[in-house]
């Protein structure tokens, strides 16, 4: 049997998949997680196989999920199942250790044999998650983003502190809008396209100092 953890912020989207798991001879439901964070508690309880992981969810979302999940536990394989296809969702599932990438209007049948197949620990991607990487992989690399400048990293450290655009606008003697300009710039650099992404990338790549330093 093929233990399975569903992890989903939707209850419907939950029932709805262990429903169906559940009717096949060769996939066992071993829990449901409304969040990342809830789904790490459940890893380390039920030992599952496969985890079936959506991306953006409360508390953790999935890219973090994933890789806290794939970091401790080995033999614990993640599937993500998501509705969203950009390349930006993609890179981050796949660089934190995702072994699959499926879309939610996948097929049932496709779908079973996504799960099997990530268990025996083959890769799954969804054929338009599959173009997309391969034409990132054709497309010749650009030039080296350029470095955040020291006013773009002033307003991110104040957003790690969790200052409003106004807020930090005000400590830096700059206006609102310029606060916006330069967040826009930093995304761009950073690739990301939140808030939260860019002061994690920026702490990741030691712009930032980390928390508590």
């Amino acid at each position: 049997m093929i233990r399975v953890l569903v992890v989903d912020d939707h209850p419907v989207v939950r029932s709805g998949l262990s429903g169906m798991l559940s009717v096949t001879d060769d996939i066992e439901v071993v829990g449901e997680a409304g969040d990342g964070a809830e789904a790490l508690a459940l890893v380390e309880s039920t030992k599952p196989d496969v985890v079936l992981m959506d991306l953006r969810m409360p508390r953790m979302d999935g890219v973090a999920a994933t890789g806290a999940i794939v970091s401790g536990y080995a033999s614990t394989r993640v599937l993500v199942l998501t509705t969203y296809d950009t390349d930006t969702e993609i890179l981050h599932a796949v660089e934190a250790g995702a072994a699959g990438y499926l879309l939610k209007d996948t097929p049932h049948a496709d779908l079973l044999n996504g799960i099997r197949a990530a268990a025996r620990g083959e890769t799954v991607l969804a054929p338009p998650v599959a173009a997309r990487l391969m034409s990132r992989l054709r497309t010749p690399a650009a030039p080296a983003a350029a470095q955040p400048s020291p006013r773009e990293l002033e307003v991110l450290a104040a957003v790690a502190r969790g200052l409003s655009n106004a807020e930090i606008g005000r400590e830096l003697f700059i206006g609102e809008a310029t606060v916006k300009t330069h967040l826009q710039r930093l995304f761009a650099k950073l690739d990301v396209d939140d808030r939260t992404r860019a002061v994690t990338v920026a702490i990741e790549r030691g712009l930032l100092p980390s928390p508590g330093r």
